[in-house]
């Protein structure tokens, strides 16, 4: 449970988590299909279910919903990873954390949902700042991290910009959306782009 949610929460009656989790993908949803500013918790609290006493016992504002709502999402991707970077191969591991940065591999409209957060920098700038902390910076830290490790393996070269190779990385998801093209296959793509200038030379 987020920091935010566990603070408001002691002293209170035990959480069904049933109902924090339908409030907070009936909240994405409608982040989704509506954007942060035409969004209610009127509409929220009806898809979910609940009523707004219900609602605002958890969440004192739409903003704090938002925030755990995107931070849900990130929580959930990292769940889904089951193979251990450090067993594989290193091209292999660094395809796999090039896959992982994906916004969508947890959520397909999540392409959709970092766009309006984008589209609201002008009316409520908070919101990006929200994206970058708990959808962009995790990601781009995560691939840095791998490519330290192969670094550390002797697999990759000592001297490569991680944090300018993970950016670009994380950018080619963007470029594919917006050009229409599939993603099934791009960490592939980009490693074999990236993997002899990234690789160590072998003595």
């Amino acid at each position: 449970m987020p920091k935010a949610q566990e603070d408001r929460n002691l002293g209170g009656r035990p959480r069904d988590a049933a109902i924090d989790e339908a409030i907070i993908l009936a909240t994405r949803d409608r982040l989704v299909r509506d954007g942060y500013s035409r969004m209610t918790i009127g509409d929220i609290a009806a898809d979910a279910g609940v009523t707004r006493p219900t609602l605002y016992r958890r969440w004192a504002t739409k903003f704090d919903l938002v925030v755990d709502a995107l931070d849900y999402g990130f929580r959930r991707q990292r769940d889904m990873y089951t193979v251990d970077l450090s067993q594989l191969e290193p091209r292999e591991a660094l395809v796999e954390a090039v896959r992982r940065l994906d916004p969508a591999y947890f959520n397909p409209d999540a392409m959709v949902l970092m766009g309006n957060f984008a589209g609201e920098a002008i009316r409520t700038p908070e919101l990006l700042d929200i994206l970058r902390t708990h959808a962009v910076e995790p990601r781009v830290a995560m691939l840095e991290d791998v490519l330290g490790q192969l670094q550390e393996r002797g697999a990759a070269r000592a001297g490569i910009d991680a944090h300018t190779i993970a950016i670009m990385c994380f950018g080619s998801y963007f470029a594919a959306f917006y050009r229409g093209e599939p993603t099934k296959e791009l960490a592939e793509r980009v490693v074999a782009v990236l993997w002899p200038a990234v690789a160590a030379e072998r003595e």
